[in-house]
């Protein structure tokens, strides 16, 4: 079966998280006119759940302590993801930058993609997270593109790493580079060594409410 590598997301042009090595989006033109959603940008991994298999960003990358648990929602929910379908999202279990205290679940998902390689619309999206069970990143805004409305979304720098704007409809995955694009805080990375060189430190969960 087929594995795909999630893209690499380009920064919006008042980024301020740019470093020398990622992608800068410099046409904004494909979002006018559309309607698009804006979600928080969480720090975490990227990974991809399939029917039988998962994986972060390198595809054939090693077992880490850190992806333990979202291998097990894999094993959990991946019977009811379609062959050749997949899911996206963010694994929150290990502290990275931003230590999370109140998370819904220590996995976030924000695309599904069907056999035909393609990004489900949103709306469609969240159908599919809802009869499995996942819960999403908080929506910052959802509607028509508006530059100045986007770049006076509040972010506080201190706990967010920033955020991520998608067309609301579906999308091929070639077209994934004028369709997707993200603002990040500045100096984002503020620890010298990388978070899978370190001890695992497990994010908090949101306690449930009893009743």
């Amino acid at each position: 079966m087929m594995r795909v590598k999630y893209p690499r997301t380009p920064h919006l042009p008042w980024s301020s998280g740019v470093t020398r090595d990622d992608v800068r989006q410099g046409e904004l033109s494909h979002f006018i006119g559309k309607q698009v959603i804006v979600t928080e940008k969480m720090d975490g991994e990227n990974t991809t759940l399939y029917t039988d298999y998962m994986h972060a960003r390198s595809i054939d990358g090693r077992f880490h302590p850190s992806r333990a648990w979202v291998k097990a929602l894999q094993a959990q929910i991946g019977y009811q993801i379609p062959l050749g379908w997949r899911i996206c999202g963010e694994n929150l279990y290990a502290k990275h930058s931003i230590a999370y205290h109140a998370l819904p679940s220590y996995f976030l998902a924000f695309s599904v993609w069907n056999d035909k390689n393609k990004c489900l619309s949103w709306q469609h999206s969240i159908r599919i997270f809802e009869q499995l069970g996942l819960c999403t990143p908080k929506a910052l805004y959802n509607g028509i593109w508006c530059e100045h409305t986007i770049k006076n979304i509040a972010v506080d720098t201190r706990i967010q790493e920033g955020y991520v704007v998608r067309l609301a409809d579906e999308f091929h995955y070639d077209e994934f580079a004028y369709a997707v694009a993200k603002w990040v805080r500045p100096n984002h990375v503020m620890t010298d060594t990388h978070w899978m060189h370190g001890e695992v430190i497990p994010n908090g969960l949101m306690e449930k409410q009893n009743g």
